[in-house]
């Protein structure tokens, strides 16, 4: 009764707490077992640290953090539900300023634990915390899971543009949380607003050139990203283009007649602007023409001769004429000839003509007496000089006559030759070579064996170790060439089982190597192999225990790891590796890599699916259930893919074998859960076939989704008078990881039975093989287990030719192929060309890789070859060919012999 109300509710919050303690009403709230100090014990707490909104990224768990002071407890409430007291990770300290008590907890959330309430309401998680004076709510702290949708839902779509108009571009991007940042590219170069002011995106995303310049023409992207995924739109084709203007006129010419009528122009050209990147050209004339008179020229004509003068003093008469009749005009021409003539006048009207007789002789004379002396004088020092160089020559030593002669051969002599030397130059005639491919080729170490120069052919016959191709296959020897490959440190990873390995030698011709019964095939094309060259060339496919891919994350190996080689030779054109793939073949379920390892054993991401750049040395087409690699690079390649939302799904093979009979009470069932490609089909078909085992029904194919979920196998509806299980579960289980990772070999869960009696022999019931919360297979057993007759499932492993060379190793032949491709790769004005071709062998998502190379149509029969080498059909490739309108499907029908 004499106590004060604070102090009652204290000792009631006190004995509450005790009495939930005790009973379990709060299985989170305990007694306080750190009382606070005396001077502090009537504080309620506040929180230093509140738990913030956190994203969960894929499968990674995230952590929420609390801290309180004064506080004597602290939990976590999850979306109205207390969290177990386990879970939580608590701290407790001091402060030391205060003396006051802190308490920090920290709990995990995990995807699996909000996926559960997922789509009911938002998973939200807040803290409580407790001291003797009362409690304390922090804030709510949501918690999602954070994603990324890989389409855009609305994309930008190009545009053809005038200069200075205005541009917008849409973008819409994929649903995420949390919400997409969106930024835009041209020309694989992020637009920044700040440094370019010509460029503008609202707040909705969207694009804005204000003024569009030419320097803005290019491929737009929009790209959406946030803390779980990158993604990008398809580009968007801006083209800026300038209508022509014209520039001002010419001065006019000159007029075309020299005489008379004519006419003159005078042009202008559309450079002001000039059109660019399909804008108009300018509308008009570039010439005019206008008629002009031109005045005729007037030749010069002399007048007549006057009378010739008076003879003068030095006996010289003149006389003249001029050029006026007429006179030259308009371009006319000068008169030709003199317009003076002088005249000697000697006779008597030349009074001194005695006097300049006599002065003119003597003149000569004294001329003539000076050359006779002038002549005898040179020939005196001629002759001194051939004196005195006589003389110099008699003293000197005799010279060396090779001085003279250097350099020069008598041409009667001649080096002999030695015998048959014609032969070398004569050049080889190859052409009989180029047309089949038959024969024997030498090897690459007995190339650089000598020709013979005797009286018998030109070349040696190939020794009798070279490898031989006749038809085009290649005998087997598969020692030697695994021998060969065990020197080379690059290899020390290749099988040495020939069963796994397929290899042969090439030329220019090309050829196919193929793994029986994998899926696995390198197809390499005419004109891959330089002409010239011979490579010995192999194909094998990689144990993935041996040679594990690193994975992280939510990636999965979806192929074999297969090896072609040797790295490092020359190829002209792409070759083809052909292997199966297990996806689900959804693109916008996975994001897919093809992986090739480096000489140093390092594994880098060369192609990315959907993103090929035609540029690139590689290039893939990813059909159904196959992968279709272009090469440039011989090397060791896998397929591998990194699930983008939990529908993604891989396609596991489920095979199920038991004995062939059994003496024992005891009767075991194997099931097989591996990918659904055939080289692993193959390998435990082989080691069922030795531990003699039988297929029991034909294989089934289920979806084995990213969800976490482990694949669980059980045997149902036995008769229970005659069998009985002897597991003492009702069901097995096969680890999520272990099947979604794709490096385990022969994952399988054996089912053990014991028959009462020896006399049953008759096994029904039923098997189901189901991912939990996914769905699955059913298996109908009923079989005679004494039976040792073959199943009638038989599922044989047939033999196919491993290598094959020259033209038997392609289904067109390679005259026809030439034809084709000569036919085709001319462009068309109607599109009746490669590009019709692609679309009808519904190819055209390729077209620009196609596009990039030399020959287009040759890169698509390469490819129809691999897909179609078992079976294709010429006759569709004809019909096809007809569809296009060339006359060259009718060249399906030549002879073998023209080919």
């Amino acid at each position: 009764p004499g106590m004060s109300v604070r102090a009652r509710l204290s000792v009631t919050l006190c004995l509450c707490l005790v009495w939930l303690n005790e009973h379990g009403g709060a299985e989170h709230a305990a007694t306080v077992t750190h009382p606070l100090p005396v001077a502090f014990s009537d504080l309620l707490p506040h929180f230093l640290v509140e738990p913030d909104d956190v994203y969960i990224v894929k499968n990674k768990p995230v952590t929420l953090t609390c801290r309180s002071t004064p506080a004597t407890q602290i939990y976590f409430k999850c979306n109205g539900e207390w969290v177990h007291q386990d879970d939580h990770l608590i701290e407790r300290t001091v402060d030391p300023a205060t003396g006051l008590p802190i308490m920090q907890v920290k709990i995990d959330i995990s995807r699996q634990q909000v996926e559960k309430i997922f789509g009911l309401e938002d998973y939200w998680c807040q803290c409580v915390a407790w001291s003797t004076t009362g409690t304390q709510k922090s804030q709510k702290a949501y918690v999602r899971i954070a994603y990324l949708r890989k389409n855009f839902e609305e994309e930008p779509l190009g545009k053809e543009v005038a200069l200075d108009q205005e541009v917008l571009l849409r973008c819409h991007p994929p649903e995420g949380v949390p919400t997409a940042e969106v930024e835009w590219m041209r020309n694989e170069e992020v637009l920044d607003p700040k440094t370019d002011p010509n460029f503008f995106i609202t707040a909705d995303h969207n694009l804005i050139i204000k003024q569009a310049r030419l320097a803005d023409t290019g491929n737009y992207t929009c790209v959406a990203k946030n803390i779980v995924a990158r993604r990008k739109s398809s580009s968007a084709a801006v083209i800026v283009f300038v209508n022509g203007g014209w520039s001002t006129w010419a001065t006019w010419s000159a007029c075309s007649a020299v005489c008379g009528r004519g006419w003159q122009k005078r042009s202008r050209s559309c450079t002001n602007p000039t059109p660019l990147n399909g804008g108009t050209s300018c509308e008009g004339q570039s010439v005019q023409k206008s008629a002009c008179t031109a005045t005729c020229p007037v030749d010069g004509g002399w007048s007549e001769w006057s009378k010739w003068s008076a003879c003068g003093a030095d006996c010289t008469m003149w006389r003249s004429r001029e050029c006026t009749q007429p006179t030259p005009g308009t371009g006319g021409k000068d008169c030709q000839g003199v317009d003076l003539q002088s005249l000697n006048c000697t006779s008597e009207q030349c009074p001194q003509s005695e006097y300049r007789s006599l002065r003119s002789y003597d003149v000569a004379l004294y001329v003539g007496m000076v050359a006779v002396a002038l002549c005898l004088t040179l020939l005196l020092i001629v002759v001194v000089l051939v004196y005195r160089r006589k003389k110099e020559g008699l003293d000197a030593d005799v010279a060396d006559s090779s001085i003279l002669t250097t350099g020069f051969q008598p041409m009667g002599i001649k080096p002999t030759k030695p015998e048959n030397s014609h032969l070398l130059t004569i050049q080889p005639d190859l052409t009989t070579t180029t047309t089949s491919y038959q024969g024997t080729l030498r090897s690459r170490h007995d190339v650089a064996s000598k020709f013979s120069m005797g009286n018998g052919p030109l070349l040696e016959p190939l020794p009798n170790s070279s490898h031989t191709l006749h038809n085009g296959k290649l005998p087997a020897d598969p020692n030697d060439f695994m021998n060969r490959l065990a020197t080379q440190t690059y290899f020390k990873t290749l099988p040495r089982d020939s069963a796994n390995t397929s290899y042969g030698t090439f030329n220019f011709l090309g050829g196919r190597l193929t793994l029986s019964n994998t899926g696995i095939s390198l197809l390499i094309p005419p004109e891959a192999i330089p002409r010239g060259k011979i490579y010995e060339i192999y194909l094998t496919v990689q144990s993935k225990e041996d040679l594990r891919l690193p994975l992280a994350g939510c990636q999965t190996l979806l192929s074999p790891i297969v090896s072609c080689g040797p790295p490092g030779v020359m190829l002209t054109r792409p070759v083809i590796l052909s292997m199966d793939h297990c996806s689900d073949a959804v693109p916008e379920n996975w994001a897919i890599q093809l992986k090739k390892q480096s000489y140093e054993g390092t594994w880098e991401d060369v192609l990315q699916m959907g993103e090929e750049c035609a540029s690139d040395p590689y290039y893939c087409q990813l059909e159904a259930e196959t992968c279709r690699v272009f090469t440039e690079q011989l090397g060791r390649f896998g397929l591998v893919g990194e699930s983008l939302s939990m529908a993604a799904a891989k396609r596991l093979k489920l095979v199920v074998f038991a004995p062939t009979y059994c003496t024992t009470l005891e009767y075991s069932i194997r099931v097989y859960c591996m990918d659904d490609t055939q080289d692993v089909l193959k390998e435990v078909m082989q080691m069922e076939k030795q531990l003699g085992g039988r297929l029991i029904d034909e294989p089934r194919v289920l979806l084995f989704k990213d969800s976490y979920h482990n694949l669980r196998l059980s045997i149902h509806d036995l008769p229970q008078a005659l069998w009985r299980s002897k597991l003492l579960a009702g069901y097995q289980e096969i680890p999520f990881y272990h099947i979604w990772s794709g490096s385990q070999r022969s994952l399988h869960c054996t089912f053990t039975l014991e028959r009462l009696s020896l006399s049953t022999c008759e096994l029904t019931g039923q098997l189901c093989v189901w991912q939990l919360e996914g769905e699955g297979q059913s298996f109908s057993l009923d079989f005679n287990i004494a039976k040792v007759a073959r199943s009638r499932h038989s599922h044989r492993l047939c033999s196919s030719t491993p290598a094959l060379a020259g033209p038997s190793a392609f289904q067109i032949p390679y005259l026809v192929r030439q034809k084709i491709c000569s036919s085709l790769d001319t462009p068309c004005p109607n599109g009746a060309d490669w590009r019709l071709l692609a679309q009808r062998l519904k190819l055209e998502r390729h077209l620009s890789f196609f596009a990039s190379r030399a020959s287009p149509t040759s890169v698509i029969l390469d490819l129809w070859e691999a897909q179609h080498f078992h079976s294709g059909n010429l006759n569709q490739l004809a019909a096809v060919m007809a569809e296009i309108g060339k006359q060259e499907a009718m060249i399906f029908l030549v002879s073998d012999g023209e080919c």
